[in-house]
């Protein structure tokens, strides 16, 4: 059993696989997460645009907008997001991992265990900053 967020955190999920919206929805939820989760980069920059989140959980491959490049808006609109993302990918290519280089944030692939996704998350939140996973 996941352990319960520290105080209610709010995360944006952008996955373009409406499945993994879903689920990871459902699992950040039982753990006291408000969560909107969106499968396109333009309904996630909208939402940026209008609430605050304190963390991004971005897929790398969204047919509409690359990870990195939502990675750079979000963190104009929102710059503590630059310490409080989490990227996801099913292609951990040379690409994948120089953006993580460059960044800093965690790179969780899939398939991925949800505990896991959801422990990276409470630990960066929790300590305020940047953890790998």
């Amino acid at each position: 059993m996941m352990r319960k967020f520290d105080r209610r955190a709010k995360i944006l999920v952008l996955d373009d696989e409406p499945s993994i919206c879903r689920a990871l929805s459902l699992a950040f939820e039982r753990v006291g997460a408000d969560v909107r989760a969106v499968v396109r980069g333009e309904d996630a920059l909208a939402l940026l645009r209008t609430e605050h989140f304190d963390c991004l959980v971005v897929d790398l491959r969204v047919p509409d907008v690359r990870g990195d490049i939502l990675f750079e808006l979000a963190a104009s609109l929102q710059p503590h997001l630059r310490a409080a993302t989490v990227f996801t990918t099913g292609d951990a290519s040379e690409f994948a991992q120089d953006l993580i280089g460059a960044c800093g944030c965690p790179l969780v692939e899939k398939p991925f265990d949800l505990e896991e996704l959801i422990g990276v998350v409470q630990r960066m939140l929790s300590e305020g900053g940047r953890r790998r996973a």
